[in-house]
């Protein structure tokens, strides 16, 4: 089954990809990589997902849907710079960063959010390295941002 087909056939529903937050490309070709800027989590309304994760602040279940939603934005700026998502041939690598809350220590649960799309899009493909980490602050105080390494063919 090819990607596209995947989407429809799962009620995967890719965003608009938002536009660059500063004076950056959303995406970058290197040779047969593409090297894809960190991202936030937009809701089908447009607004962020913006919050500190942790005590006090959003909880888990927020926060991996925050990741998710940023996978969502991903994938949407590969397909548009690809026209096609058949043409990802591997996931190399995930950075993803949590806005967190001191203490939290749970930022891998949070980034299996958008690992978690990836492998339902992608297969074994949407599996590669990854980097979960905390931040003590996020552009416009998005709670999740997540940046990309992405393999394609010809």
């Amino acid at each position: 089954m090819d990607v596209e087909s995947l989407l429809r056939e799962r009620g995967i529903e890719l965003p608009e990809p938002m536009g660059p937050g500063g004076n950056y490309v959303p995406v970058m070709a290197a040779g047969d990589l593409l090297f894809l800027s960190g991202m936030g989590p937009v809701r089908a309304d447009g607004g962020l997902v913006t919050g500190k994760v942790g005590e006090g602040g959003l909880d888990l279940d927020t926060a991996r849907e925050a990741a998710r939603l940023t996978g969502l934005q991903l994938l949407a700026a590969l397909r548009a710079e690809l026209g096609d998502l058949g043409r990802v041939r591997q996931v190399v690598k995930l950075f993803g960063m949590v806005n967190c809350r001191p203490g939290f220590n749970r930022t891998p649960a949070v980034i299996d959010g958008c690992s978690d799309l990836f492998a339902e899009v992608f297969g074994n493909a949407g599996r590669g390295a990854r980097s979960a980490v905390g931040m003590a602050e996020l552009p416009f105080d998005i709670a999740v941002e997540i940046e990309a390494v992405v393999r394609v063919a010809p």
